[in-house]
């Protein structure tokens, strides 16, 4: 490996090592030449299938896309970072090991939506109204009540103090039907 301070050809690996997620080799080297010391990660390379947009378009997998949109819906979202970490090793490993060599979006987008109900039900819905393109409150509530059917007791009420509020506030000028007071 060449070396990226003076582009010597001739670099050798001082120490190798597990990289703290466990998928990643770290490799400390040295430059023969300069002398200078620097990190590369070593990562096995796999196929990613390409992604089957709705409008028949595809496009090759893109990891930070993935991320970028698990991490859009969890923001402000009391979840540790290493179960997010979890879920999108997750999900990157079940993309990479798919036989097939094209994935609808319509079915990673499901996979993406069972990883955030399980890590937390506000996510979920905030992805699944982009995901399923919800086009009022009340798909919003009929979703929640299938959350509420499917997973009873795992869902902390407080999540839904903001749909009770709404519901009850006479200030907030309308309804939860969109129906002007």
């Amino acid at each position: 490996m060449w070396c990226p301070f003076c582009n010597h050809v001739d670099t050798r690996v001082v120490d190798s090592r597990l990289a703290t997620d466990g998928f990643q080799i770290r490799r400390r080297r040295e430059c023969g030449e300069c002398g200078a010391r620097f990190n590369t990660y070593e990562t096995p390379a796999l196929k990613a299938p390409n992604v089957i947009k709705v409008d028949g378009s595809r496009e090759l997998f893109d990891e930070d896309k993935l991320r970028h949109g698990i991490q859009k819906a969890l923001e402000k979202r009391p979840v540790e970072t290493q179960a997010i970490e979890r879920s999108l090793r997750k999900l990157v490993r079940r993309i990479r090991t798919l036989e097939e060599p094209e994935i609808s979006s319509q079915e990673l987008g499901g996979w993406v939506a069972e990883e955030l109900a399980r890590l937390d039900q506000v996510a979920y819905v905030r992805f699944a109204s982009v995901y399923r393109r919800f086009e009022d409150v009340q798909a919003f509530r009929e979703e929640i009540e299938r959350l509420e059917r499917d997973r009873p007791g795992t869902l902390d009420a407080r999540q839904f103090s903001l749909l009770r509020e709404m519901e009850e506030d006479p200030e907030q000028g309308t309804e939860l039907t969109g129906q002007a007071k």
